[in-house]
């Protein structure tokens, strides 16, 4: 990927890993802190902006995903 930053290449691994692994709204909330963190700390280095955006868009789907995993169905609302 990077040949250039390998603490970059490894940071941003472990960020997709770690939003790709949570199974909770909860843990999904640390995982976004650790994007929050991540661009804080590879801001001042500058990093491609590709990468900020990709790690926003897997948020964003496992956030949607976990949603609708969530949600009761309509037989599930009525107990049946």
């Amino acid at each position: 990927m990077y040949k250039k930053h390998p603490p970059l290449e490894k940071s941003y691994n472990k960020t997709l890993l770690v939003i790709e692994s949570c199974k909770t709204i909860i843990q999904l909330e640390g995982a976004s802190n650790m994007v929050k963190n991540f661009k804080t700390l590879y801001r001042k280095v500058g990093y491609p902006k590709a990468l900020s955006y990709n790690l926003d868009n897997c948020l964003k789907q496992k956030y949607m995903l976990l949603e609708s995993l969530n949600r009761p169905t309509k037989n599930n609302a009525y107990g049946i």
